[in-house]
């Protein structure tokens, strides 16, 4: 018989009755099953990550989670100041403000989009966003506030500073923003404009001597990866928020701890897809980094990888 020695055994996970999500996660570690033992894993870096003072870290994520209640799963962990840079995109902000003045419905994704468009119902997945909660709330709420923002004298502010501001004006403890800016976590949005945010700030700077200072943001994050002893991530999904923060790393010499989610296919070349082990060929992640990429859907995974690194840190 071949010689096993150096390897787990698996183990067969036992439920019981009110099983707590760490007591699962150390069950998905010994099970040896597929996708259960890689976010075993991403909890062991991110507990790891989270806990070394010296690392910088980022939290890179999409704006379609936002309008789920995957929400209150980013919400706390910049309430509890885990993360140092948030890197994410313009529609991150439109969903977040939106949420705090309108609700968002569950709707399903075999809807008729014909119908619901001539009721002015937008469909986001499996989630109903209506025509008031959307571009028209954040048109009435955002100009007043880009108005106070610009007669306290910030006339060229960056990204980060203008969407710092806008979240000292909103007081609800359900948003992103609000934590951000009271936590002084900045957030990089790389697509600024690529969003009803982004098309706002343009809409007021019509007539104005308003601008936003986006090369400005670009040297906030020079500023934190060069000379940084080691930096790590969270990165959910792809896209431009999880390339502007593995782009910038490559200038720390790579990120030293990473844990990727996503539901994309590899073989298509996308950078969606893309598996952690590619960026090491980029030198945007250490040869000799921990890592590790959890494929599945985000809003079932990230609630489990937070919740037992949450315990671990405790």
């Amino acid at each position: 018989m071949a010689s096993m020695r150096g390897f787990r055994k698996v183990e067969d996970i036992k439920l019981s009755e009110g099983m707590s999500v760490d007591a699962l996660i150390n069950a998905y570690s010994a099970s040896g099953g597929f996708t259960a033992k890689k976010l075993a894993v991403a909890v062991d870096i991110l507990s790891d990550m989270l806990s070394d003072e010296a690392s910088v870290n980022f939290l890179s994520f999409p704006a379609c989670i936002i309008s789920t209640g995957t929400r209150g799963v980013i919400k706390e962990l910049v309430k509890r100041r885990l993360f140092d840079v948030v890197v994410t995109t313009c529609g991150t902000l439109d969903h977040d403000l939106a949420r705090v003045w309108k609700d968002y419905y569950h709707g399903d994704f075999m809807m008729d989009d014909s119908d619901l468009a001539e009721k002015g119902v937008n469909r986001l997945g499996n989630i109903l966003i209506p025509n008031e909660c959307y571009g028209e709330i954040l048109e009435e709420k955002l100009q007043p506030i880009f108005e106070k923002i610009f007669s306290e004298g910030h006339d060229n502010p960056s990204g980060i500073e203008l969407v710092r501001e806008v979240g000292k004006h909103i007081m609800d403890e359900s948003s992103i923003i609000y934590w951000c800016a009271k936590n002084e976590i900045p957030v990089v949005v790389p697509g600024f404009f690529d969003g009803a945010f982004g098309s706002q700030a343009f809409f007021f700077s019509q007539g104005r001597d308003f601008n936003v200072d986006l090369l400005a943001d670009q040297k906030f994050m020079s500023d934190h990866v060069f000379g940084a002893k080691c930096t790590g991530a969270l990165m959910v999904g792809g896209g431009i928020s999880k390339h502007h923060t593995i782009w910038w790393n490559q200038f720390a010499g790579g990120l030293d701890r990473v844990v990727y989610l996503t539901s994309a296919p590899e073989w298509d070349g996308s950078l969606s897809g893309a598996r952690i082990r590619e960026a090491v060929s980029w030198g945007k992640v250490k040869r000799k980094a921990r890592y590790v990429t959890v494929e599945g859907d985000a809003t079932i995974n990230l609630p489990l990888i937070v919740a037992g690194t949450l315990k671990n840190l405790k």
